[in-house]
């Protein structure tokens, strides 16, 4: 009898925060700098918090991108991906409250495998099905737009 996996689980971080700016964030065995450039007060250690949250994204569509291309059976090869965000300044200067800070972001997506045009798209439709950070951005109201192509 296989082991049932938990569908729920819970994620876990910690951070301590040595300035107004820093966060030096653990999670599992790793350690890094989450930071605001010089100009910004900050010691640009790391990127920012908006800088990460992007990062995420391209990180989270090359995970899913490569499981959904081996469940699909399609060589997408290594991944480039390029990200263009739209992103409104006024809630982090407090000037006021802004419901959508990420109004929009470009993802472009190259592969460096044989898959073709179209095995490519259903990839990207899969992708779009599961990835848990576009997801975030999209129920977020980003207008989120995502470009599948071949080297």
């Amino acid at each position: 009898m296989s082991a049932k996996m938990k569908t729920t689980v819970t994620l876990r971080a910690k951070a301590e925060c040595s300035t107004h700016t820093r966060a030096d964030v653990s999670i599992r065995d790793l350690n890094f700098a989450v930071d605001e450039p010089t100009e910004r007060g900050g010691s640009n250690l790391g990127p920012t918090p908006t800088d990460t949250a992007i990062a995420a994204l391209i990180g989270c569509t090359n995970v899913i991108g490569n499981k959904c291309a081996s469940k699909l059976g399609v060589d997408i090869g290594h991944l480039n991906i390029d990200a263009n965000c739209q992103f409104d300044r006024r809630g982090v200067t407090l000037e006021e409250e802004i419901e959508v800070p990420f109004q929009s972001i470009t993802l472009t997506v190259v592969s460096l495998g044989s898959a073709s045009e179209e095995q490519l798209q259903l990839v990207a439709i899969e992708v779009a099905k599961y990835c848990p950070l576009s997801k975030l951005f999209k129920n977020a109201g980003t207008k989120l737009e995502v470009n599948w192509s071949r080297a």
